[in-house]
């Protein structure tokens, strides 16, 4: 029902920013819950940070609050993740995933997932 696809990854030195953006085609991308998460090698995948679809409210991880933004354009159907101060532990692939329920941390509740883009913090 949305079809999302990340963009803006990349290298960047420590202490630099990314945003990142995902865009979502579909129906009623208004009515989902955005959130991102990232991967790191030989890491299980973690929470960072979402947004709801009504409000919006807004949930981070401890490790990246203070750095990272969330935050949702519904007319442009994208959300961003705006990272500054990045760190070498940022490293790591990064996803968005919708669902349709709310705006936690929990992976298991989202129900549609991008294919990931890279970004990677060089010290």
């Amino acid at each position: 029902q949305v079809h999302l696809v990340e963009s803006g990854g990349g290298l960047v030195q420590a202490g630099g920013s990314l945003r990142l953006s995902c865009a979502a085609s579909g129906t009623s991308f208004s009515d989902y819950a955005v959130g991102w998460f990232r991967q790191a090698p030989g890491k299980e995948r973690e929470f960072v940070a979402a947004v709801s679809w009504s409000g919006p409210s807004t949930y981070y991880a401890d490790s990246v609050k203070g750095r990272f933004t969330i935050s949702r354009d519904n007319a442009k159907k994208t959300v961003y993740l705006q990272m500054i101060s990045l760190e070498p532990e940022d490293t790591a692939v990064y996803y968005c995933a919708a669902n349709s329920r709310y705006a936690g941390p929990d992976l298991n509740e989202y129900n549609y997932w991008g294919q990931g883009t890279q970004v990677t913090v060089s010290s």
